[in-house]
């Protein structure tokens, strides 16, 4: 054999061994039998025309050939990495929505298709950041949006974020409620109200705290924790029975038997961030990270209108109150 022609696998082996320095050690973790391990350093011993081992009953020591080849061999694997990264093909890249309708994040998913076609993008549908960043955690989703600043520290730890979107906030409200007749509806007036905000709910922490931080000292009242309505027709059911207001943002899906209305006086924004698991590289990741950005400067997303209420102690700029 040429020593131009040697299989990159007899070199892993041969890097395998010489790390370790005992054969037995270095095929486990190469996953392969010990002979096989020992074939292969032979195999390459005579395709380089030189021994690479002293192998004794006590101990393996590189020879001079061995030490010498091995900084090259580690090189030559390098590039055979590179080479391999440079025209796999990605894996598809899991993107949690939060919710299978129009909303801020489907617009920039849509954009980030548009950058990168040869990506695939897949939405995925779960409900809560603080369930959807455990799952990214663990490795089962790649990227998703919500109230980073409201995750727990130590979740938070294992995620990088990215601001998106200041979102405005809106009342939902069954259909003949008092305050569905206004075409807004001022904080002041969900004073003696219950609002549903997910209490109770582990997928939703974040949003639950956000919105007990709106409503404190307001005379607004959290609703108790109920089961989660999953679907239309379960959502209206629930509606119908409890007659609670539901805390949503303006973008919210409309739903059959309720009216939504934008919050005002001040007008409470929601803080959107784009999160993913802290050193992920993927081309999808940098599309989807360029399409959050050219969004938010062409529409303003990241500019809150004077006199808003945000939460405080927000990671990537200040708070009110």
């Amino acid at each position: 054999m040429n020593p131009r022609d040697v299989d990159p696998r007899l070199l892993r082996g041969f890097v395998a061994a010489a790390e370790e320095l005992h054969f037995t050690r270095a095929a486990a973790r190469l996953y392969v039998a010990q002979q096989a391990l020992s074939r292969d350093v032979r195999r390459l011993e005579q395709a380089l025309g030189a021994p690479l081992f002293l192998r004794t009953t006590r101990q393996v020591e590189l020879t001079a050939d061995g030490q010498r080849l091995l900084p090259l061999a580690r090189r030559v694997l390098a590039a055979h990495e590179e080479l391999a990264a440079a025209f796999a093909a990605p894996r598809p890249l899991l993107v949690d929505l939060n919710t299978d309708g129009p909303c801020t994040q489907r617009t920039v998913l849509v954009r980030a298709r548009e950058l990168a076609p040869d990506c695939e993008l897949m939405a995925r549908f779960e409900s809560g950041l603080t369930y959807a960043a455990a799952e990214i955690t663990a490795g089962r989703l790649d990227v998703a949006f919500g109230y980073a600043d409201g995750l727990d520290p130590a979740l938070r730890a294992g995620l990088e974020a990215m601001p998106v979107r200041y979102e405005p906030l809106a009342v939902l409200l069954p259909e003949g409620h008092a305050l569905a007749a206004r075409e807004t509806v001022p904080l002041d007036a969900l004073a003696g109200e219950t609002v549903y905000v997910g209490a109770g709910n582990p997928r939703t922490a974040e949003w639950t705290g956000l919105a007990r931080e709106l409503f404190a000292g307001r005379g607004i009242e959290p609703a108790p924790p109920a089961p989660v309505a999953v679907g239309k027709e379960e959502f209206v059911r629930v509606m119908a029975k409890t007659r609670n207001p539901v805390l949503v943002t303006v973008g919210f899906l409309d739903m059959p038997a309720s009216v939504k209305r934008p919050l005002t006086d001040p007008v409470p924004l929601s803080p959107l961030s784009m999160v993913w698991r802290r050193g992920l590289a993927h081309p999808g990741l940098d599309a989807l990270r360029a399409a959050a950005a050219g969004l938010a400067a062409d529409r303003g997303w990241l500019d809150p209108p004077p006199g808003s209420w945000r939460p405080k102690g927000l990671t990537h700029g200040p708070g009110g109150g």
